[in-house]
């Protein structure tokens, strides 16, 4: 499976969102940052104010920043929102021309194994990617990072504790 340029910009300009959570930021900024074109950069942070994981403000002063707590971001929801509209393979496609289309079983297989793939990402939430990642937070800060220095050790249990505080916390 490959991502769209769209999708793997709209990641990391959510990660920049983040990281500068008290700011209101730049598309200036975030293009730097993120090593895009600021044009490229508009139409995701449109869709990304679209789909509701951002908020802009227009004008001299404007600039964009987290709809909502990095917590409550889910990979997998930011993935389906860019990617969900492109078929995967022609068959999931209405322009569908594959000559087996008729006989072929591989289709449920398919549909399966993506369905699987945004699943395994509901999993991640954009605080994750953040959160005590001091390079990230050096790549990324507007201002002089702050290196937290009580950041605990990542364990896979401890990841999978705080995805499930998240989880409860979202029902």
């Amino acid at each position: 499976m490959r991502l769209t340029t769209r999708t793997n910009l709209a990641l990391r300009t959510l990660m920049f969102c983040a990281v500068n959570n008290d700011s209101l930021v730049r598309k200036q900024d975030a293009a730097l940052a993120v090593n895009a074109s600021e044009n490229h950069l508009a139409q995701v942070i449109n869709r990304l104010a679209q789909e509701g994981f951002i908020t802009t403000q227009r004008g001299r002063h404007g600039g964009f920043h987290l709809a909502r707590a990095a917590s409550s971001i889910s990979v997998g929801a930011v993935f389906r929102a860019f990617e969900s509209g492109l078929p995967f393979i022609e068959c999931f496609s209405t322009k569908n021309t594959c000559p087996l289309k008729a006989h072929c079983v591989m289709r449920p297989h398919l549909s399966r194994a993506v369905e699987a793939f945004y699943s395994a990402l509901d999993e991640v939430y954009l605080s994750e990617l953040i959160e005590c990642n001091a390079g990230l937070e050096a790549l990324l800060s507007l201002q002089a990072p702050r290196l937290s220095t009580q950041c605990p050790a990542q364990t896979e249990a401890a990841v999978d504790d705080r995805r499930l505080q998240v989880a409860g916390a979202m029902r």
